[in-house]
C-alpha cells in the first residue's frame, strides 16, 4: 500500500518548536544537571549569585538552541524543510515530493526516531532536520493507522 498526502509546508514557527522540544528531550538533562552543579556551589560559598548565574546559564542553554533552530529557518539550505511537499509513503520508503514529475526519496533507515502526537506524526532525520506530517494531510484514518503500523513495525515507536 502506498499512503498519498495533500500538500503541505512546514511552518517555520512550528519547526523551531518541535525541534526545540526534541532537543531538550535529548540533552535537557545535561542543562538541569550543570544548574543543580552550579546551586550546590553555595554549600561551599554562600551567596545567592550562585542561583543567579544557573538560571542565567539555563536561559542562556535554552538561548543558544533556539538561536540554532532559528537560523536553520533563515539560512538557504534550510529552504527546503519548509516548501511545499506531498509525500507518497510506503514500507520502503517515503518520497517527497515537490509536483507530480519531481521528487525525493527517502530510505525508513534514514529516519533515526519518531514520535505521534495529538495531531501530527514527525519524524527525526537528525537534529535539524525532521518530517512533519499532521493527521490533516492525510485522506482517511486508514491512511494515519497505516503509517502507524509502518513506524511500529520499524521499531520508531511502541
Amino acid at each position: 500500500m502506498i499512503v498519498k498526502t495533500k500538500n503541505y509546508k512546514l511552518e517555520k514557527k512550528t519547526y523551531i518548536r518541535l525541534a526545540l522540544r526534541n532537543i531538550l528531550k535529548q540533552q535537557g538533562w545535561i542543562a538541569v544537571l550543570a544548574a543543580l552543579a552550579i546551586c550546590l556551589c553555595y554549600l561551599w560559598i554562600p551567596s545567592i549569585w550562585w542561583f543567579i548565574g544557573a538560571f542565567l546559564g539555563l536561559g542562556l542553554y535554552l538561548l543558544f538552541w533556539w538561536i540554532q533552530f532559528f537560523g536553520v529557518t533563515q539560512l538557504e539550505q534550510g529552504k527546503m524543510l519548509f516548501e511545499k511537499f506531498s509525500y507518497e509513503i510506503s514500507s520502503q520508503q517515503i518520497l517527497m515530493k515537490i509536483n507530480p514529475r519531481e521528487g525525493m526519496p527517502m530510505k525508513w533507515d534514514q529516519i533515526k526516531k519518531a514520535a505521534i502526537g495529538k495531531d501530527y506524526f514527525v519524524l527525526f532525520v537528525n537534529k535539524a532536520q525532521m518530517i512533519y506530517l499532521p493527521f490533516k494531510i492525510f485522506n482517511t484514518e486508514n491512511e494515519r493507522k497505516f503509517l502507524t503500523s509502518i513506524l511500529r513495525t520499524k521499531g520508531f515507536i511502541k
